[in-house]
């Protein structure tokens, strides 16, 4: 293990005269060796300098962590996500001039850090031989919009998080913002402004979230969005996520968009929620496995199968040859008359109905958001609210395993065009607990309406989950998970108005040979 000397605060100059901060952990010595680049709104202290900074530096590569544009002593303006392709390319060019660059680099890091990384590969040349990201993802629009409904409490708190970081909190504000969110959501104040009661004044990045969630597809996210870029990535790419975590389904794109282009991606999902620190052991060891193959040539620590996963009611591990799992297949699970979920189709039946109130939205237990806890949760609370349509298979007479892609395909009337759907699968034990294992949302606007039924796709989480013998499969149907997605106020305006302006929406869910709503949920192959 070898020793390693710090010199902090180095000036890196950005084209445009600002000056950003980094800290430099080197093996001792001096020498030049691969670099390892770390570029974090969050500081360069802390965990990341002890323990990757020092971590990664003990075993030979140089490592350098810097602070993003407008935090943490760098200079500019905080602009989240809006300045990293610039300044992550500006960062490199100085790297390069350093003398003890090695002539090759790799980059590291979860969350924003990851999305960095992003923001540069596809531009970095080859010198560029690794990337190892954690949690995160090339695009964070479709996480902030998700399924069309504006992701509130992820957003909200992740805005009042850097915004305290900026103003010199540091660590405290990751304490103090899911707090503060929970009381400015619970505060019955427009959407609008929700910055102002969490944060005490405007948040910039909040405000322009909100100015375009009506239209995401405008030129706002042009410089903000790599996802196209993905499979032009050249570096060795491992990627860990979590179950739990917001960014999963946008992660798995990434994977999915460099195995379209002919990439071999690594990929590690675990049973861990966004600030999970259950991560944080696995992605070091993950990483450096991967940097010593892809910057010095020993590839004895990487494992025979890309994929790995963690199998949630199973609680074991399980390595594949990609994702999706070769040798699974939808099943539909039809929503059924008496409440009934089964791989049978529907009877003629007449809808079911529920009535969504905008002023008292219908609430949620658990599921992915950014600074909490998502670990599945009992939700047998919620099942008892009028507002929540509860369709259950009967006991399972042996365990099913479900890896993969998870759906909702249903049929829907509403009284007013503007509505949320929102379906969860839960796994409902012998004993009557309830636990959510994954869920998605799609907002229905008044350009989707067909007059009168309209058949909605709704994006669940994936999962990898087994159900287990005497188990029973349980579907929720509903028009609101708040404060996860913002309340849908029914007349249109995606940030909703004052209690009078809110129309209330009765929904009807069908069940039919015509309108078979189901969930398609990945039956995976019996292990041979």
């Amino acid at each position: 293990m070898r020793r390693v000397r710090l010199q902090r605060d180095l000036p890196v100059p950005m084209p445009d005269g600002v000056t950003l901060l980094a800290d430099h952990y080197a093996p001792a010595g001096g020498e030049r060796a691969p670099v390892i680049l770390m570029r974090s709104p969050y500081g360069r202290r802390g965990l990341f300098g002890w323990y990757y900074g020092r971590g990664f530096a003990r075993q030979g590569f140089h490592v350098v962590i810097q602070s993003c544009r407008g935090g943490f002593g760098s200079g500019g303006l905080l602009d989240p996500l809006g300045d990293e392709h610039d300044d992550g390319l500006a960062t490199i060019a100085w790297l390069r001039k350093q003398p003890w660059y090695g002539g090759s680099f790799a980059m590291f890091g979860p969350s924003y850090l990851g999305y960095t990384q992003w923001a540069v590969a596809p531009y970095a040349g080859p010198e560029l031989k690794a990337m190892a990201t954690q949690i995160t993802a090339s695009q964070f629009r479709d996480a902030a919009y998700v399924g069309g409904a504006f992701a509130l409490e992820s957003t909200l708190s992740w805005t009042t998080l850097t915004d305290g970081m900026s103003r010199r909190f540091g660590g405290a504000a990751l304490l103090t913002a899911p707090r503060l969110t929970r009381r400015a959501v619970l505060s019955g104040r427009p959407v609008a402004e929700l910055d102002l009661a969490s944060a005490g004044r405007p948040l910039r990045f909040y405000q322009d979230l909100l100015m375009h969630h009506a239209h995401p597809d405008v030129p706002y996210w042009d410089k903000r969005d790599f996802s196209p870029k993905v499979g032009e990535v050249d570096a060795a790419v491992t990627m860990l996520g979590g179950w739990y975590d917001v960014f999963l389904p946008w992660q798995l794109k990434d994977y999915t968009a460099m195995r379209a282009a002919g990439r071999r991606p690594y990929l590690t999902i675990g049973p861990w929620y966004h600030i999970d620190t259950r991560h944080g052991r696995p992605a070091m060891a993950e990483s450096l496995a991967w940097f010593r193959a892809h910057l010095l040539g020993d590839f004895s620590g990487l494992r025979p199968d890309p994929v790995r996963l963690y199998v949630t009611g199973a609680e074991e591990w399980r390595d594949f040859p990609d994702w999706p799992v070769p040798g699974t297949r939808g099943q539909r699970w039809h929503l059924q008359h008496g409440f009934g979920l089964g791989t049978d189709g529907p009877l003629d039946a007449p809808p079911d109905r529920f009535r969504y109130h905008p002023s008292h939205p219908t609430p949620v237990i658990g599921g992915p958001v950014l600074l909490g806890d998502s670990r599945p949760r009992d939700q047998r609370r919620l099942e008892q609210r009028r507002d929540v349509l509860v369709y259950s298979s009967a006991p399972l007479e042996s365990d099913v395993e479900m890896i993969g892609p998870v759906r909702g395909e249903l049929f829907v009337r509403s009284s007013t065009p503007y509505v949320d759907v929102v379906v969860r699968v839960c796994d409902v034990h012998p004993d009557g607990r309830s636990y959510n294992v994954c869920e998605g949302v799609r907002r229905l606007s008044a350009s989707d309406s067909l007059d009168g039924v309209r058949r909605v796709s709704v994006d669940l989480w994936p999962i990898a989950h087994r159900f287990g013998r005497d188990h029973r499969i349980r579907v929720h149907v509903a028009a609101g998970a708040y404060p996860t997605i913002a309340r849908n106020p029914g007349n249109g305006d995606p940030l909703g108005g004052g209690d009078g302006a809110m129309v209330p929406a009765d929904v009807e869910v069908f069940h039919s040979p015509d309108l078979p709503s189901a969930v398609v949920l990945p039956l995976c192959a019996p292990r041979g």
